[in-house]
């Protein structure tokens, strides 16, 4: 066993007098290094200092098939979380669990199939609560929230259940997932349709790994069957994309695409075929009963998000995975909100990955983004 010391966590809070000068401390408490030095470390522990930001904490949430590096691909004065940043904000950055920063797991291995066993549902009872509450409970204050894609559909689901909106500031949506029976990408219906279709299948495949060969059997088939050009396969999926870096795609196709669990493609296929937001369909009634004692999923109501949070919806006209008219359906279920608390902006010229990955999305997105923050 390896030879470990305890760590104590030392953490400093700044006071300030009525008049906002600093509090004096006692010369010899000035640094508080030397706390740890001279009243722990002497001990014989570890000691960790940690000084609670007074910045306005922002956590950003991507989509599926891909990880964390999408906030940060591009330089630092085009990528959202160094803007964020360079703008006062707290900037954390989360990885859904399956991808390769985020494989940990306190019993199971990702070579057991048990460890793939979950869709996007399980991202919406646990890991986003887990993710809200521990920057809550870091920062010790209330957060804005950036998701693109799937991290706007797990966020929004969660919203409509009343989750999270006690520790929001307020939310981000960047081509915002919640209907997706309206989708115009071919590639991405015809793969739904596999997906269905050969449900028992995919299921013996716990786990759903893009450049694996079961995908790339998969993507041979779609690709024949639609007659699309494979060869550009994220225009084909997500639409003609008006402004990334093509000079990023190597650095791009380092880290992406990323893992996921089967039952989380199955999940998005069954929305893509039936037009709902709903629990994931075990595909029968008696499956059904069995998880959620009815035999239909339970569906996630659009209209019950709280018509006094704060959101910021940005979509697309060339987008193939948020189609407008998908969006329009959210829009409708949010007439409700209150108007000063509601923000859609609409570009024609932008696709999928423009939101994340575009040149010019610092000033067309980012910098009306950040005045909706600072408002709230």
């Amino acid at each position: 066993m390896a030879n470990t010391l305890p760590t104590l966590l030392l953490v400093i809070l700044l006071s300030q007098s009525a008049d906002g000068a600093r509090t004096k401390l006692h010369p010899n408490l000035a640094a508080s290094d030397g706390i740890c030095q001279s009243m722990v470390e002497s001990q014989g522990y570890v000691c960790e200092h940690h000084k609670k930001p007074d910045k306005p904490p922002v956590l950003l949430q991507h989509g599926v098939l891909v990880d964390s590096v999408t906030w940060l691909l591009n330089s630092p004065d085009e990528s959202l979380a160094f803007i964020l940043a360079d703008n006062g904000f707290d900037v954390w950055i989360a990885n859904t669990r399956g991808t390769i920063s985020s494989l940990g797991h306190t019993s199971l291995s990702p070579n057991d199939a048990a460890y793939w066993d979950w869709s996007w549902d399980e991202l919406v009872a646990y890991d986003l609560p887990a993710t809200f509450n521990y920057v809550h409970a870091q920062t010790g204050q209330n957060m804005h929230y950036v998701g693109h894609s799937l991290g706007t559909l797990i966020a929004l689901a969660a919203f409509s259940q009343k989750k999270l909106v006690n520790m929001l500031r307020s939310a981000a949506m960047l081509s915002p997932i919640a209907y997706l029976g309206q989708m115009s990408s071919l590639l991405a219906r015809a793969a739904a349709d596999a997906f269905l279709a050969e449900y028992t299948y995919w299921l013996g495949i716990s786990e759903f790994i893009p450049l694996g060969d079961a995908a790339a059997k998969l993507l041979k088939v779609i690709c024949d069957e639609t007659h699309s050009n494979c060869a550009d396969l994220v225009t084909a999926f997500t639409g003609k994309n008006c402004c990334v870096n093509n000079s990023k795609t190597g650095t791009f196709l380092e880290h992406e695409p990323q893992p996921t669990a089967t039952k989380t493609m199955i999940h998005l296929s069954q929305m893509i075929r039936w037009g709902t937001i709903a629990m994931y369909d075990y595909g029968s009634k008696f499956e059904n009963n069995q998880h959620y004692g009815k035999p239909t999923p339970p569906v996630y109501n659009m209209a019950s998000i709280p018509k006094d949070l704060p959101l910021f919806l940005s979509h697309g006209g060339q987008d193939l995975l948020s189609d407008v008219k998908d969006v329009k359906t959210l829009l409708a279920t949010l007439k409700g909100h209150h108007a000063n608390k509601l923000v859609v902006q609409y570009r024609k010229d932008y696709a999928h990955s423009d939101f994340v990955f575009g040149v010019n999305a610092n000033k067309l997105v980012y910098d009306p983004l950040m005045a909706f923050f600072k408002l709230h």
